[in-house]
C-alpha cells in the first residue's frame, strides 16, 4: 500500500513491531496465534459515547501488507534483523481472522471494538496503522457527532481542510465528519475518493477583486444562478453586505425566477448579525434566503447561538471539527488478550497496571448489545467470552463494573452480537458499506440511544458489564497477580 508520496504504509509501523517481530521468528514463535484487541479508554469531552471509524482504511491497508526490496535491503542496513527474518518479510501477507463493530457504531470505554487473530508477527504489525485509523476517524466522527446534535436539525459543512494536522488528517477527517453526521465538506478530494459531497462558493478575496461589493455579488449571481451564497461580511455586513446582496438577488435571479439563495457570515456578533440579517431579507421578500454561520464554531457555541434566538440554517465549522480541538486525542489501544496453542486451547492474558483503567479484560471475547424490545433503545453492552451465547428470552442482572454495587435487571430485551467477521484466513469476507449507508446506519444506531447518554455535561454512565464467566477469570488473574478483585 503506497502514500500519495509513494511510501509504503507497511512500514508505517513504530519499530518495536519489527524488532519483536525479529525475536519471534528467532525464538520459532512466529507461527503462535495470538488475539489483540482494539478498544478505547475515555470518551472525549467526557461525553457518553464515541463513534467508531476508519474500518474501511484499515481493511483496504491489510489487502495491501507487503514489503519491497528497498523496505527488505533498509531492515538489512540496521544490521539487526536475521536474513531469516527479512525473508519471511519478503513473503510477508496477512492470514489471520478479524472481528469488528461495523463503522458508525456508538462505542463505549473498554469493549472490544477489534478483535484480531492473527500469527504472532502478522498481528503485532498491524498495531501502529490499525490505531491510527481508529482513533484519528473515531475522534472526527465523535466530533462531528456532537456537533450535529448541537445543531438540531441544521446542516453542518466539515470546512477545516486548511487547519488539519496534515494530508490524511483533513481527507479522511472529512470522511469520517461525514459518518458522524456533517452534510458535506469543503474538501474536493474527500468527495473524489470517497464520495463525501463537496461544497463551497466564494471568500473575501472575491468580493476584493471587483471594484465594488454589489458588482462582486452580481458576478457571483451570473455565474452560479442555482447556487448563489454570497459572503457578506468583507467591509460592514448590516451596511453594505447584506443591501448589496438583496439588490444583487432582485437584479439576476429574481427576473430568472429564481428564490433559492444564501448569505454566509464568518465574523462579528454571529446571534445578532443573523437575526438582523433575517429581518432584512424577509422584508426584501427574500423569506427563502438562507443563513449559513462559520467562524470557529464548536457544539458549545452553536448550542450557546441557538439559545440566543440566532437565525442561521446551516453551519460551516473548522479548525474545532477537523482537529477536534477541545479534545484531540482518542485514547485507543492495542492489548493482547490470548494466546492459542497448536490444539486450539486458548489461554487468556491480561495487562495488570497500578493505573486501574490500564487493566485489560482477559480472554478471546465477543460483545453484545442489548436493546429494549419495546422501546427499541439501547439498554447496555455486555462483554462475554467467545463461547458464550446469551440467553435474552430470560431476565439477566447487569451491573456497572466500574461500580458493581450499581444493579440493573434486564427484562423484555433483544440481544444483538455488535461484532461482525472482517477477515476470516486472511480473506475479507465483510461486504465493505457505502459511506451513505454508514452514515444512515450511524445516525439510526445514535437514534437508539437515551436522551441522558448524549446530552453534553454530566451525561448518564451507560452500562457496559461483563459476564459472570469473563468477571470472574478477570478475578482469578488478578489475584494470581497479587490484586484483588476489589481493584478490578
Amino acid at each position: 500500500m503506497k502514500s500519495a508520496n509513494g511510501i509504503n504504509l507497511t512500514m508505517l509501523c513504530d519499530f518495536y513491531e519489527l524488532t519483536m517481530g525479529n525475536g519471534y521468528f528467532e525464538n520459532h514463535m512466529q507461527d503462535r496465534v495470538t488475539y489483540f484487541d482494539v478498544f478505547f479508554r475515555d470518551v472525549p469531552d467526557s461525553g457518553g459515547f464515541a463513534i467508531a471509524a476508519g474500518l474501511e482504511q484499515i481493511v483496504d491497508y491489510i489487502q495491501k501488507l507487503h514489503f519491497d526490496e528497498e523496505d527488505i535491503a533498509y531492515l538489512r542496513g540496521r544490521g539487526m534483523f536475521s536474513e531469516g527474518f527479512l525473508d519471511y518479510l519478503r513473503n510477508f501477507r496477512f492470514t489471520g481472522d478479524i472481528w469488528a463493530v461495523p463503522e458508525g457504531t456508538p462505542i463505549f470505554p473498554r469493549e472490544p471494538v477489534i478483535t484480531v487473530r492473527a500469527p504472532a508477527i502478522q498481528a503485532q504489525l498491524l498495531e501502529t496503522y490499525m490505531l491510527l485509523e481508529f482513533n484519528h476517524q473515531s475522534l472526527i466522527a465523535t466530533k462531528a457527532n456532537r456537533i450535529c446534535r448541537a445543531a438540531d436539525g441544521r446542516a453542518v459543512l466539515e470546512f477545516g481542510s486548511r487547519r488539519a494536522q496534515g494530508i490524511t488528517g483533513a481527507v479522511t477527517g472529512a470522511r469520517a465528519a461525514f459518518i458522524g453526521g456533517c452534510a458535506g465538506t469543503a474538501c474536493t478530494v474527500s468527495d473524489q475518493i470517497y464520495g463525501v459531497p463537496a461544497a463551497g462558493t466564494m471568500a473575501h478575496s472575491w468580493v476584493q477583486m471587483f471594484e465594488s461589493e454589489y458588482e462582486a455579488f452580481a458576478a457571483y449571481c451570473r455565474v452560479y444562478p442555482d447556487n448563489a451564497t454570497l459572503l457578506v461580511d468583507t467591509y460592514n455586513t448590516l451596511k453594505s453586505g447584506i443591501p448589496n446582496a438583496i439588490r444583487a438577488f432582485n437584479d439576476i435571479l429574481k427576473p430568472l425566477g429564481i428564490r433559492k439563495c444564501g448569505i454566509r457570515l464568518d465574523s462579528g456578533d454571529i446571534a445578532y448579525l443573523t437575526q438582523q440579517a433575517r429581518r432584512m431579507l424577509d422584508e426584501a421578500g427574500w423569506t427563502e434566503c438562507a443563513i449559513t454561520a462559520s467562524n470557529s464554531l464548536d457544539e458549545r457555541l452553536i448550542s450557546e447561538l441557538l439559545r440566543q434566538d440566532a437565525k442561521i440554517n446551516s453551519f460551516g465549522v473548522g479548525e474545532r471539527l477537523i482537529t477536534a480541538k477541545s479534545a484531540p486525542v482518542f485514547g485507543g489501544v492495542y492489548k493482547l488478550c490470548a494466546l492459542e496453542d497448536e490444539q486450539g486451547q486458548i489461554t487468556p492474558k491480561i495487562k495488570v497496571s497500578e493505573n486501574v483503567g490500564k487493566i485489560t479484560n482477559p480472554g478471546f471475547k465477543k460483545l453484545y448489545r442489548f436493546y429494549n424490545r419495546e422501546s427499541g433503545m439501547a439498554e447496555a453492552d455486555y462483554i462475554c467470552l467467545h463461547d458464550e451465547v446469551v440467553d435474552d428470552s430470560q431476565p439477566l442482572e447487569i451491573c456497572d463494573p466500574q461500580a458493581r454495587w450499581k444493579r440493573k435487571l434486564m427484562e423484555n430485551f433483544h440481544a444483538v452480537e455488535l461484532m461482525v467477521p472482517i477477515f476470516q484466513k486472511g480473506e475479507l469476507v465483510y461486504q465493505l458499506p457505502s459511506l451513505r449507508e454508514i452514515k444512515t446506519y450511524c445516525a439510526y444506531q445514535v437514534s437508539t440511544l437515551w436522551p441522558e447518554v448524549k446530552r453534553f455535561d454530566y451525561p448518564h454512565q451507560y452500562y457496559v458489564d461483563l459476564s459472570e464467566r469473563l468477571m470472574a477469570l478477570k478475578d482469578r488473574m488478578l489475584a494470581e497477580h497479587g490484586r484483588g478483585s476489589d481493584q478490578s
